[in-house]
């Protein structure tokens, strides 16, 4: 089945559009779904009001009408009334943007530093930061209601490809870098570097969060998934199987899988708790054999990601497809075309999909379907016990096959 089109937006043009930089590396959703983010090529970072984007969608019905969305959205009047009614920002990062990500603040969540009362920032709840990673290695961090510039953060050497925040509001933010390492950084110490987690050979290009914040997943220039502990800053396994560098990643909403992409054409679905693969997305039929993993670049796959219902997965490749797989299917359910794409993400309630390509993004309805209440059942155990201790239940075998999604 082919996907619906929801709407795009485009990236305004100009006489140097047709420069290197104009790819869009990163599109992110805020965590309550109020702003959409994306890199439009060179410099510039847009935030738009998500839900006004969906409206302008619904009223134009056309492609096209997502063009409209830049003229018809308020400019920002005052601060005060910012948080009320939000407001596009079009931000200069200075260099070109290859990574974002939003987060948002829980007051509860304490600084990891003793010596509070030298902070510079008290972040609220009602606050919400964007941070943006670019290609001379500093990561800038900005208020999304207003626009402005809060902290710059500068200990890389390299780009700073991807940026993750800790998802239980704590303000610890990770970055990847082509300097070979991953960095821990603590925004409510004012910005303050924690930790360097070192161990990838080359490049880092991804890294995400498991949903309870206590493992990092990170992927690199390299065959090998690894997966670090949190609360130690130490690295727990790293998982091994694809045949060519891995280059996104992220963990299912319940914690219990992870879905890995990498240029050997191939998304691996692991069990992180336990090394194992449940799942393999081809997209080149017949597979390529491991000695020729890495020839087939009309084939690389660039992106994956999560849906929130947990049942499905997106993908996006050299191809220009863009698939959406159901976790207990072997082939796609559903496609839409895209040419260039290098990123995708789902929108936060999971009814959108969102796809970077040359400075502007595409939008596809997803798959709808109800989830059983079987599986509602199994996130729900699966959010607070690892395979480990579901394999230890008095429960017969089908069933811990089935919460730990072997079958």
């Amino acid at each position: 089945a082919r996907s619906r089109t929801v709407g795009e937006l485009l990236a305004p043009t100009s006489p140097f559009d047709k420069k290197c930089g104009r790819e869009n590396w990163t599109v992110a959703f805020a965590p309550d779904g109020s702003y959409l983010a994306w890199s439009q090529g060179h410099r510039i970072v847009k935030l738009v009001p998500w839900a006004q984007c969906l409206n302008n969608f619904l009223l134009h019905s056309t492609k096209n009408g997502a063009n409209a969305v830049g003229t018809r959205l308020p400019r920002q009047s005052s601060e005060s009334s910012q948080k009320n009614k939000p407001c596009e920002h079009i931000i200069d990062c200075g260099d070109i943007v290859w990574s974002l990500a939003f987060g948002s603040s829980v007051p509860e969540k304490q600084s990891r530093c003793v010596n509070i009362e030298w902070h510079r920032f008290k972040f609220g709840q009602d606050q919400l930061l964007l941070a943006t990673g670019l290609n001379n290695g500093r990561i800038k961090i900005w208020d999304v209601y207003t626009g402005k510039l809060l902290l710059n953060l500068m200990d890389h050497t390299e780009v700073v490809r991807d940026l993750t925040f800790a998802p239980d509001g704590s303000l610890i933010l990770v970055s990847a870098s082509r300097d070979k390492t991953l960095r821990v950084w603590d925004l409510k110490d004012d910005g303050n570097m924690m930790k360097v987690l070192r161990g990838h050979p080359n490049w880092v290009y991804g890294c995400a969060f498991s949903p309870d914040s206590s493992i990092l997943c990170s992927v690199g220039a390299s065959k090998a998934v690894f997966l670090w502990d949190m609360d130690k800053y130490s690295m727990l396994r790293k998982l091994e199987g694809h045949h060519n560098d891995v280059v996104a990643c992220e963990f299912s909403p319940d914690g219990a899988l992870l879905a890995t992409a990498s240029y050997d054409t191939r998304v691996y679905v692991w069990d992180p708790h336990i090394g194992v693969i449940l799942r393999e997305f081809g997209h080149l039929f017949p597979p390529p054999t491991p000695i020729f993993a890495g020839g087939a670049n009309d084939r690389w796959v660039r992106s994956v990601c999560f849906s929130h219902d947990g049942l499905h997965v997106a993908s996006l490749a050299d191809d220009k497809m863009v698939r959406f797989w159901r976790i207990d299917e072997e082939y796609p359910v559903q496609v839409a075309p895209l040419n260039n794409g290098l990123c995708c993400t789902f929108s936060t309630d999971g009814s959108v999909l969102a796809a970077g390509q040359d400075g502007s993004v595409y939008f596809w309805a997803t798959p709808s379907q109800v989830s059983s209440l079987q599986h509602l059942c199994r996130m729900a155990i699966r959010r607070v016990m690892p395979t480990s201790q579901v394999k230890n239940l008095p429960i017969p075998c089908k069933v811990v096959e089935f919460l730990c999604y072997q079958i």
